[in-house]
Order: C-alpha cells, then structure tokens, then sequence
C-alpha cells in the first residue's frame, strides 16, 4: 500500500474500522453494499462524490474507485460521465453475489427475501431430484439410505444432524449432473446455513419430521420414479421451511 492510499482522516472523526483491513477497495465496498441495501442511499439517489467516500473511509481516490468499481459489477450503481455515480434500482442487483445477498437477508425486516430463496431452491432441487431419480445406481441409493438411517440416529444432535442433511440434500444434486443448478443452490444456502433468522431452533421433533422427508425422498429416487422424487423434494423444501418459520409472518408467498 503507497503512502497515496493512507489519506488522513478528518481531525477528530473515528475510522470506520477500528482495525485497518489489507484490502481497502474490498472492504470499503462491502461497506458500502451494506449501506446501499440498508437503505442509507437509497435507489435513485446519488452515491457520495470521490472527495467525501475519501473523507469517510480515510483512503486515496485510487481505493475508493476500485470500490466503485466494484459496486457497479455487482449491479448496485451505474457510473456516467458527467452525471456522477447512482444507486440502481434493487431489481438490478446481482443478489448471488456473496456481499449484496448477505445484506439484503441480513437488513430485510421482514422474510420475503428468505422466502424467494426458499422458493427459488424449491424449484431447482426438485427438478435436480426429478433427474436423480432417473440416473441414481446402486452406489447413490446405498448412500443416500446411509445418511437417512444415520440422521434417524442423529435427531437430538441438531449440529451432526445438519450436516448429514446438507451432505444428503448435496448428494440428489451430484446425482442430477446439473452443476450451474447445484452451484446457485450452493450460493444461496452458503449466505444462511448459519443464521438462526434460516435456521431456526432445531428441537427433535423438528428433525424427526425433516428426516421423514428425507426418506421419502430416497425412497422414490430408489424406485426410479421421478416425478414422485420431484414432489417428495417439494413437499420436503416447504415443509421443512414452514416450520422453521412459524410464528413469523405470513407465509403465503410459498404457495407460488
């Protein structure tokens, strides 16, 4: 980093970082992601000019467009000459990128983001299962019984548990040879495996009910029957998402 990158900040004003990250323009972007889909500049509206984002984030101006940079790849702002840089419109945002989907799950007061994601897996794993059902040998069958019959086992270790259902759910998609589906899938839940607002409070009863999905499923990939594996995973994928979500809002958007 040159000394041009380390402008000095406005006397008496705090950092916006109490430890100064490696990679300024990444860092002042994701910051500004936050910002963007938070609401602090709204759509339409104009991003603070160079000099002020430089004020802010105590960097050069080289920083601060690399991190402009940045934001109109992710499809947040549009850059003209002349008219200076404007937050997009959120139909516009690339919401599979990490940063930009992250925020929006992470700000969004209500579950409608939650429940696109939802409706959006529900969708691509049940095609995936219909296609598995289809291709599965003998192996995939052998493991997909595996992990049903361990996660009987694993009902009161909702961590273990977890695990098994991400490896079992991972396996249908291997299965389907459909990588772009399995990669956007693999997006989306990477962004909220871990947030309760997703996850819920596993309880036991929550897993003996999920893995009784699950079964279902293998059974009829195991038949070879795949419109019955497409609807066992859509039954699953609802199911499973309107228990977690019980008691918080209205779930009608998942009759889609």
């Amino acid at each position: 980093m040159t000394a041009s990158d380390q402008a000095p900040a406005t006397a008496g004003a705090a950092p916006p970082w109490a430890r100064r990250p490696a990679n300024l323009a990444s860092a002042v972007a994701a910051e500004l992601v936050a910002r963007i889909v938070g609401g602090a500049h709204p759509p339409g509206s104009p991003l603070p000019t160079e000099p002020v984002l430089c004020e802010t984030f105590s960097v050069s101006r080289t920083v601060v467009r690399e991190a402009v940079k940045m934001l109109q790849e992710k499809g947040l702002v549009q850059v003209r000459q002349g008219s200076g840089t404007t937050v997009t419109q959120p139909a516009l945002w690339n919401l599979l990128d990490e940063l930009v989907l992250a925020a929006t799950i992470g700000q969004e007061d209500g579950l409608a983001a939650l429940d696109d994601l939802v409706v959006t897996r529900r969708l691509l794993e049940s095609d995936m299962a219909f296609v598995a059902a289809r291709l599965a040998d003998d192996e995939i069958v052998g493991r997909l019984r595996a992990l049903v019959d361990r996660m009987d086992d694993l009902v009161d270790d909702h961590v273990a548990y977890a695990e098994h259902d991400r490896a079992f759910h991972d396996l249908v998609m291997q299965t389907s040879g459909n990588r772009i589906a399995r990669a956007v899938v693999r997006a989306l839940e990477s962004q909220v495996v871990n947030t309760v607002r997703y996850m819920g409070h596993p309880y036991r009863e929550q897993c003996v009910a999920s893995n009784r999905g699950h079964r279902r499923i293998y059974e009829t990939i195991a038949a070879h029957r795949p419109e019955q594996a497409s609807e066992a995973m859509f039954t699953h994928i609802t199911e499973a998402w309107l228990v977690r979500r019980e008691g918080r809002g209205d779930a009608t958007r998942l009759a889609r």
